[in-house]
């Protein structure tokens, strides 16, 4: 993990003065509402429809113990003894009092952690694969390369004010965990015919009120022209992106408008004046970023391990947790264990203070001291032994959070929606919840097997809607709740914005519209080797369609 230099420290310290100051100067009413929103979205700082919230930036998901701990103590002091893991890898605290941000910050950066950048037109939080430098498919760790990012877009001089946020994602596996295809810049590690190792870019992709899939325009970069190209691509974005209109103004709308041809074009142009420059890594550079990324020192471990196997032999919950929330480690007698954060009924992405701390002991006591914060709002243990599996299972289940449902149909993604988002226009964590509730008996879920749903209570997409097998967005018709259905979303290395199958449906009706394309999937699936999105992708919506209105009719 990386630790900060004496600069990231000083840095970072003055950033919490300075907003100390400005929060004192709001508070006396020395700057008026207005004068103080481009100073807190800076740090952070939203008014949503309760109480202010903050948003902790938290560097391609990478937590510890230490850093667990702390937000533990802010959810208990600050605010009301819990925090919401987001799809961007962050964590956000719901119901903060303007008065204590500056403290709160302050507790942040003795962690190593802050909120810079988690909000306003600038380069977000950069994210990546939660599995990294345990993947069996990872070509190599992409965090060095994230945080390589991280150092160079922080407060960059020339990109403090964008046309519109601008988000990048890292991904080093063959298996697409962090949705790349749907980010502003889109990083695949690769490796050319000669074994060098770089980047297909995409470039253009996003969600929200127009979703895009972002579009290749690069092959191969080499690694050493990372910084170089990302800087091409960001300064064609500055100079040519729409202000005339915030709904027009994100890169992907200036691919579209333009075609990725010509984007391509003032991008290689932009870039043969860069290269060469100061913004070429040094091999020196690259490797010191990669050793704060060094694998921890594994055990030599035998490939099975006798504790458990014979754990999911005599405890069928044990079995259930560990075929669908351990996946296979890069490392002999190791394995990858996902927390899912979405127990039935509960609001996804939601965890306790208690529950931070739980996962603090475990981790540090089983999984080298190392947590990370998937983009699907659940949190990841990258390196337990498999004799300690049977152990974690056991804490985890003391503190709640030992579901073993793992990508399966409750593992639902939601946004916080109107019940706290001031930009909402529906609720989405009650649907969640019932959605939950109606398929909570897990033999049922195993039967269904692999389905992903995500909500988003507006068109801003923060459930990733646009991505889901089955996609959930609510939308407001005069004061009242609908929900429309999307079939066929996926945000993986086979990425697709899903099809919106017809009108929406009430808060009452949308659990059963839900049912119903499910039964719909398992009357006609070929096979139960036939998962829900193969399914989808050889029906067409047609005959899911035919079921929900024949229902509704």
């Amino acid at each position: 993990m990386y630790r900060y230099d004496e600069f990231d420290r000083r840095f970072v310290s003055q950033r919490v003065e300075q907003f100390r100051d400005q929060v004192g100067r709001r508070l006396s009413g020395e700057l008026t509402e207005d004068e103080f929103k481009p100073l807190r979205l800076m740090n952070g700082l939203y008014l949503q429809l309760h109480a202010y919230m903050l948003r902790i930036a938290i560097p391609y998901g990478g937590l510890d113990g230490a850093k667990l701990r702390k937000l533990a103590h802010i959810a208990k002091r600050y605010d009301r003894g819990f925090g919401h893991f987001t799809t961007r890898q962050n964590l956000q605290f719901h119901w903060i009092e303007l008065k204590d941000v500056p403290e709160i910050l302050g507790e942040l950066a003795q962690v190593e952690m802050h909120a810079i950048q988690t909000s306003g037109n600038c380069i977000r939080n950069v994210s990546a694969d939660h599995f990294s430098g345990a993947a069996v498919d990872e070509i190599t760790d992409p965090r060095p390369y994230a945080e390589i990012l991280r150092q160079w877009s922080s407060l960059h001089p020339e990109f403090t004010y964008l046309p519109r946020k601008f988000k990048i994602a890292v991904s080093g596996a063959a298996h697409d965990r962090a949705a790349i295809q749907v980010h502003d810049i889109g990083l695949q590690i690769v490796r050319d015919g000669a074994g060098r190792l770089g980047f297909t870019v995409y470039v253009g992709g996003g969600l929200g009120r127009t979703p895009f899939i972002g579009k290749l325009v690069r092959e191969f970069l080499p690694e050493s022209e990372l910084l170089s190209y990302c800087e091409a691509i960001v300064r064609v974005y500055n100079q040519f992106g729409r202000r005339d209109n915030k709904f027009k103004a994100r890169i992907k709308i200036l691919v579209h408008e333009a075609g990725v041809d010509e984007i391509r074009r003032r991008i290689e142009e932009e870039y043969a004046a860069i290269q060469g420059h100061a913004l070429t890594l040094p091999r020196a550079e690259l490797d010191r970023i990669a050793a704060y990324f060094a694998p921890p020192a594994h055990e030599t471990m035998p490939p099975l391990s006798e504790a458990y196997e014979q754990a999911q032999a005599i405890d069928p919950r044990f079995a259930a947790w560990a075929e669908r929330n351990v996946a296979p480690h890069r490392v002999s007698g190791y394995g990858i264990a996902t927390i899912t954060l979405k127990g039935v009924g509960e609001v996804p992405g939601d965890i306790s203070a208690a529950q931070m701390e739980a996962v603090a002991d475990i981790a540090e006591r089983y999984a080298c001291d190392e947590v990370r914060v998937s983009h699907e709002q659940n949190l990841v243990l990258p390196h337990v032994k498999l004799d300690d599996l049977p152990l974690v299972y056991a804490a985890l289940e003391r503190a709640g959070l030992a579901s073993p449902h793992a990508g399966l149909i409750t593992d639902i993604i939601a946004c916080p929606g109107l019940d706290y988002c001031a930009l909402a226009n529906a609720r989405s964590i009650p649907v969640a919840q019932r959605i939950a509730q109606r398929f909570g008996d897990l033999d049922r879920q195993r039967e269904i097997g692999d389905l992903k749903i995500k909500i988003s209570g507006c068109i801003n997409a923060c459930g990733h809607h646009h991505v889901g097998h089955i996609g959930i967005l609510g939308v407001d018709r005069k004061g009242e709740e609908f929900y429309q259905i999307t079939l066929g979303g996926s945000g993986d290395e086979h990425c697709s914005i899903g099809d919106i199958v017809g009108k929406g449906f009430s808060s009452a009706e949308v659990v059963d519209a839900v049912e119903t394309i499910v039964d719909t999937y398992l009357r006609l699936r070929e096979s139960p080797r036939e998962n829900f999105l193969q399914a989808v992708r050889r029906l067409g919506e047609t005959p899911f369609r035919a079921a929900l209105y024949a229902e509704v009719a």
